[in-house]
């Protein structure tokens, strides 16, 4: 029986994903799509798969039984941006399953290449966000906010709790609307359309005003090199990052008069204020 072309149309789970590879075996079809929109059009036949643990549980089995490590990159891969990620997927499990784990030695490999360039740039992205995320503090809560191109989030899930245990955070990403929430050794991954950030209050607008001196402060003004920043420290992150970004821009999103002008003219004239110890000269013989 020939394999027939199909449109297979799923909640965009990984789990959904490992049962559309289970319906393709049991119906003998092959997608050439796959869509996890409700409304989906196609001239193709369209089946809508329904998310079975069970049945999920079964192909994740079938694929770890085969080579753990493709399990693995399996798992990682699905969290990336890449284009017709699950096409290149399907592909993917189906080589491994018709000829085994030999291929991934091959990163030239037409099925694997992709899968592989794609979690280079994740991995990328992933370890500058460990480095660019920037906490404020809401009413005794730290929160940031990322826009990352790869659903990173469940990646940097331990890296986070571990690195601050003993606080109580979040972290939200706006592109893919994933929340990490933690407290009391205990966190929690939830999905919400839309978060709208507290006002912060005068404490947290004064540490803002330092870090953003000291930023200002630190650099050589003479050996600015814009090129090599953009290198290290691409544009695209520097939408929440608070050295470049107004000391209340949660107002700003929200489209609210900013109350804080007078008060943030007072914190940088605090700033200024400070004054410095006098930097102690060294005897020429000591240089």
């Amino acid at each position: 029986m020939a394999w027939q072309d199909v449109v297979f149309q799923y909640d965009g789970s990984f789990d959904g994903f490992l049962c559309c590879v289970f319906e393709s075996y049991v119906h003998k079809e092959f997608p050439i799509a796959f869509y996890s929109d409700e409304e989906c059009f196609s001239l193709y036949s369209v089946r809508s798969i329904l998310t079975v643990p069970e049945h999920a549980r079964r192909v994740y089995r079938g694929i770890f039984k085969r080579s753990k490590r493709a399990a693995e990159l399996l798992h990682r891969a699905f969290l990336t941006c890449m284009e017709d990620k699950e096409l290149h997927l399907y592909t993917f499990v189906r080589k491994l399953m018709d000829e085994g784990p030999d291929f991934l030695r091959n990163q030239s490999d037409a099925a694997y290449y992709p899968v592989a360039k794609a979690l280079r740039h994740m991995s990328g992205e992933l370890e500058k966000l460990r480095g660019f995320i920037r906490f404020s503090e809401y009413s005794g809560v730290l929160g940031a906010e990322i826009e990352p191109k790869n659903r990173v989030l469940p990646l940097l899930r331990n890296h986070f709790c571990n690195r601050y245990a003993n606080e109580a955070f979040f972290i939200y990403d706006s592109t893919h609307k994933d929340l990490l929430l933690y407290s009391s050794g205990r966190s929690r991954m939830m999905r919400v359309d839309s978060l709208q950030l507290a006002l912060p209050g005068e404490e947290e607008l004064c540490f803002r005003a330092l870090w953003k001196r000291f930023y200002e402060t630190v650099a050589i003004r003479e050996r600015e090199n814009p090129r090599c920043q953009n290198t290290f420290l691409p544009k695209r992150y520097r939408g929440t990052m608070t050295e470049f970004l107004p000391l209340d821009y949660e107002r700003q999103q929200q489209n609210l008069p900013s109350s804080h002008d007078v008060a943030n003219g007072a914190i940088i004239r605090m700033i200024d204020s400070i004054e410095l110890p006098p930097t102690t000269s060294l005897p020429e013989h000591s240089i």
